[in-house]
């Protein structure tokens, strides 16, 4: 059954729901964990900068003490060693420091990326089925690709590029408050106040450009995935112009936003250069006339053009790293959003393991709905006693799959309860309600690997000799090996390459590895045929016996023998008895087996109703 999308759940998180406060406190925690690190790099930069600033410093006294004439005899004697010796351990100090944070800081950015990006995959499996069923799915990939991305390019340009250069103004502004005129501090006060302001006005102005080409980008990637996805279908239709147009759509209004960013990145990048050659110029010119004027050595002048070299170079790249951090946060928005989903299906703070002894289930006076205004499940009450098969039939709508959805916990019951030998779902751990459960669905979705590794999904870790075993119990293991390369045999996209009853008998496969105490089986011999369906209908109802087992059936024929059979039809259960039972009443589900019956569907040998 098919369910309408649910109004309250956003398909894709909003990317601007979350400001750059609330996610740099986010990452924050990720980082802390390694607080000695963190520590020791911060003390590393700090090294580094004081070795960078004492380097101008350093070659001020020398230029000073080799202000002497040509050819004067005592220009050997006043050779500055010490001074020499200090400068070169001066530059070699800069470089070890750096280094020294580099390694101690690398653990710390590539833990936390693998940290985040391991909480938001496992985040996205803990989301409800509602959730993933309004997805879409490149654009989420995209959003994850590019926040992880964003989480160590931040860490990067801030730990590595903003703070260190913060450090060098702070010391550098001491050193010429406390030495020279204070209109040296003024004109680099003044500037660095004026780049800082515009630098963050202009980027601030062009942020909305980069979420902009976010939002096309993934939306564009959406369509494309989609389309790929969906190979079989555009070729059906002979549509692969038309799935280029809509992607080329996309791409088209990605181009202008793309070339509006740039336009405004060349304004940006034109003012910051204004900005910084009016102060080094007025610096040099205050430098000179101190010169002149006999205030200041030819060292001071060294010295305060060294400075100012040192400081404006990193600050022309700090207007950029800005703005690869305010770009980072605007890609980590949508990462930290899709942290921000709710779960909507959550353990109970003392939720237990389910605990099967026989397994009996209970649907009481359950009601459901999907969305407030469209109710789906109407007082549906039924008990399926342990170790006995109960068959579910109804016209397409009736609500038949929907109790499989809600015995697996992916959706919570409006009005009722749910229970497994007298424990309400909602009281157990999802994890050990789902491994009592196994299900073969009417459309089986298998991963992108082998025969062997989908089957074995059943029970990780299981042997070759169990994978085998279940194949040949779901009568697919001298299919598989026919095949070249046996059960290494790769399925495809979504097992594209094995026929439906194949994928089917994979499904059948890979629950009977699970092993599990109650079964769901969802139309389960569908895509069979005749021979087929009558070999694995035998074999479900060995595997049947002594579990507890629901069956969703279209095919009558194949539930005839179940020991309770329902009759829904919309959202109610209309009719309920054995297959005789229900014949002989004359209702619904008699008037169901002889339409059957006229169109020749049953194409079972009686003895298979028996």
């Amino acid at each position: 059954m098919r369910r309408s999308a649910h109004p309250d759940i956003p398909a894709t998180p909003s990317a601007n729901s979350r400001g750059d406060f609330a996610t740099l406190k986010t990452l924050l925690p990720y980082l802390w964990v390694y607080k000695w690190r963190v520590g020791a790099a911060l003390a590393a930069l700090v090294g580094a900068k004081l070795a960078n600033v004492g380097v101008p410093v350093v070659l001020k006294h020398l230029v000073d003490a080799l202000t002497i004439k040509p050819g004067d005899p005592q220009a050997l004697l006043m050779l500055p060693l010490g001074l020499l010796v200090a400068y070169g351990a001066l530059r070699l100090s800069t470089t070890v420091f750096t280094e020294l944070r580099e390694f101690l800081f690398a653990r710390v950015t590539q833990r936390a990326v693998r940290t985040i990006a391991l909480k938001v995959f496992r985040h996205l499996h803990a989301l409800s089925l509602r959730f993933h069923l309004n997805r879409q799915t490149g654009g989420m990939t995209r959003d994850i690709e590019r926040g992880t991305r964003g989480v160590g390019s931040l860490i990067s340009y801030t730990l590595f590029n903003i703070l260190p250069t913060l450090v060098e103004i702070t010391l550098v502004l001491g050193y010429l408050v406390t030495h020279y005129d204070i209109w040296f501090s003024v004109i680099t006060c003044g500037a660095l106040v004026l780049y800082i302001t515009f630098t963050v006005l202009v980027t601030n102005w062009r942020t909305h450009f980069r979420r902009t080409m976010n939002d096309l980008d993934s939306k564009a990637n959406t369509k494309a995935i989609d389309s790929l996805l969906n190979y079989e279908t555009v070729k059906y239709f002979g549509n692969e112009e038309y799935e280029a147009r809509r992607y080329d759509e996309g791409l088209k209004h990605y181009e202008t936003a793309a070339v509006k960013s740039q336009t405004s990145l060349s304004l940006l990048n034109t003012g910051q250069s204004a900005i910084i050659a009016t102060a080094v110029t007025l610096i040099l010119w205050r430098a000179t006339q101190g010169v002149i004027d006999g205030k200041m050595t030819l060292g001071d002048l060294v010295l305060v053009n060294s400075f100012m070299i040192q400081l404006y170079i990193p600050l022309n790249f700090l207007g950029v790293i800005y703005r690869e951090i305010k770009q980072s946060l605007a890609d980590m928005e949508r990462l930290f959003a899709l942290l921000d989903q709710n779960r909507e299906i959550a353990d109970a703070p003392d939720a237990r393991p389910l605990q099967t002894q026989g397994a009996l289930v209970r649907f009481n006076h359950v009601d459901f709905s999907y969305e407030s205004k469209r109710q789906i499940l109407f007082d549906v009450d039924f008990t399926i006693p342990a170790g006995t098969t109960t068959a579910v039939v109804g016209h397409s709508g009736s609500g038949k799959s929907t109790l499989s959805r809600l015995l697996y916990r992916f959706y919570e019951v409006d009005k009722g309860a749910i229970t497994i030998d007298g424990q309400d779902l909602r009281a157990v751990t999802q994890d050990s309600l789902r491994h009592a459960i196994g299900i073969v669905p009417q459309d089986t979705v298998l991963f992108n690997d082998t025969i062997a590794y989908n089957i074995g999904y059943g029970k990780p870790g299981a042997t070759q000799e169990e994978i085998v075993a279940a194949a040949r119990a779901a009568s697919i293991h001298e299919f598989i090996e026919s095949l070249p390369d046996g059960y290494a045999s790769m399925v495809g996209e979504r097992g594209l390459k094995l026929s439906g009853g194949e994928k089917q008998r994979v499904a059948i496969a890979r629950t009977l590895l699970k092993n599990p105490a109650i079964l769901i089986f969802d139309e389960a011999t569908s895509a069979l045929d005749s021979k087929s369906e009558q070999a694995i209908q035998a074999q479900l109802k060995d595997i049947a016996k002594n579990r507890t087992t629901m069956v969703i059936a279209h095919r009558l024929s194949t539930i005839a023998d179940a020991h309770q059979i329902l009759v829904m039809d919309h959202g109610r259960i209309v009719e309920r008895g054995t297959h005789q039972a229900l014949l002989a009443t004359g209702g619904m589900y008699a008037q169901m087996w002889e339409r059957q019956q006229a169109r020749g569907d049953e194409e079972l040998p009686a003895e298979a109703l028996a």
